[in-house]
């Protein structure tokens, strides 16, 4: 009789592990796969606003605003870095949204056009409640996402163990990088789930460690204890500014504010302008350099209305503990580098969902081939 060695115990915890999350996994892969190019799949089948830059000279964001306050409270308005791009506007028609609308105006002729809603707003956020909590309700939903995902971080890094062969020699690593499509489909599938799942295997790592911040409170809290910074920091949270210009003090019109903007963040990128409230009077401003190594990092300034910058954050200043904190949710939805890392997540997203199937159909076969034994040694016996 074999000896019950190590490696073959970690075979048995990720076969039945795999075996009892499958279905749950194979859900919440494969709408982590369609999530994946969930923007750029709604911008296609939107229409969008013409630009009509001919002879025309910019209008201020001031006139803009002003055409748009007649739907509503205008909270925000993202500049694009290119010219010949639409201004996108967040209106609020209820106090109580908590986002507003958006509505992309022309900054040449003031024309504009509410974002169009659509079917695929529906099946989104239906992928998304399924990739989130299996559409069921959330205080059921998420801690059963949460002990799947679990669950497949150790599948992964089991899994990686387990496909280093016994003897760590190269032409025994050489069948574990390729899959041979000329043998048998058993020895095919195999492949697909031992090699597939081995290149797959460091970004799976990545996709789990980032998203379980969304399931447990106390994975979040020990995140950030780790980190030193505070994940999900952002979110309501940090340092408070109120405006400190009294009423016969001069203010800066929105169009000052943007100089002001190019003068301390001194490059071409997109600008995202919080206008200012009655509540804390001050403007909330990020750009995203047009050539910074992620589409997802920003600048940020607290301006007054006289202009006085109360506050300054480069990204790149801040100590990589906290940019990592700051960056949990781009590097869990593949985000990070824009289109070319999207590639890369949802090739991985997808190998992720075939790993429940190719691993359920190795083990059926494993299965067949002990009955096929057994019963060969069972007639052997009785012919005897």
């Amino acid at each position: 009789m074999k000896n019950y060695t190590f490696k073959k115990f970690i075979n048995d915890l990720h076969l039945w592990a795999g075996l009892g999350s499958g279905i749950i996994l194979f859900l919440v892969c494969l709408s982590g796969t369609i999530l994946t190019f969930e923007e750029e799949i709604k911008a296609a089948f939107s229409e969008e606003l013409t630009i009509d830059s001919n002879g025309k000279d910019l209008m201020s964001v001031e006139t803009l605003k002003k055409k748009l306050e007649k739907e509503g409270v205008v909270s925000s308005v993202t500049i694009p870095e290119e010219k010949n791009g639409s201004y996108a506007f967040s209106v609020k028609s209820d106090p109580k949204q908590r986002r507003g609308t958006t509505f992309y105006v022309d900054p040449y002729t003031g024309d504009y056009q509410k974002q169009q809603k659509s079917s695929l707003d529906g099946f989104f956020m239906s992928m998304f409640r399924l990739h989130r909590w299996l559409l069921l309700d959330t205080n059921i939903g998420r801690p059963i996402v949460g002990v799947a995902t679990l669950i497949f971080l150790f599948l992964s890094i089991s899994g990686l163990y387990l496909w280093f062969p016994k003897k760590l020699k190269w032409k025994n690593f050489k069948s574990g990088f390729k899959i041979k499509f000329s043998a048998n489909w058993k020895r095919i599938n195999h492949d697909l789930h031992n090699t597939l799942g081995f290149y797959a295997c460091i970004f799976l790592v990545i996709m789990t460690l980032t998203g379980l911040c969304w399931s447990f409170e106390w994975y979040k809290d020990a995140s950030s204890a780790v980190l030193g910074a505070k994940v999900f920091g952002a979110r309501g949270g940090g340092p408070k500014f109120e405006s400190a210009v009294t009423k016969g003090q001069k203010q800066l019109s929105v169009s000052e504010i943007i100089e002001i903007t190019n003068k301390e963040l001194d490059y071409n990128g997109e600008i995202r302008l919080s206008f200012a409230t009655p509540k804390s009077g001050v403007y909330s401003i990020s750009k995203t350099g047009a050539s910074s190594f992620s589409p997802v990092t920003s600048d940020k300034l607290i301006l007054d209305r006289d202009g006085t910058v109360l506050n300054k954050e480069i990204f790149s200043e801040k100590p990589l503990n906290v940019q990592i904190a700051s960056l949990i949710k781009p590097l869990h939805t593949g985000n990070i580098f824009g289109t070319f890392s999207k590639i890369i997540y949802f090739l991985a997203c997808l190998i992720a969902t075939s790993l429940p199937i190719t691993g359920t159909l190795i083990w059926w076969n494993k299965l067949q081939k002990k009955r096929k034994r057994k019963t060969k040694v069972i007639s052997m016996a009785k012919a005897a």
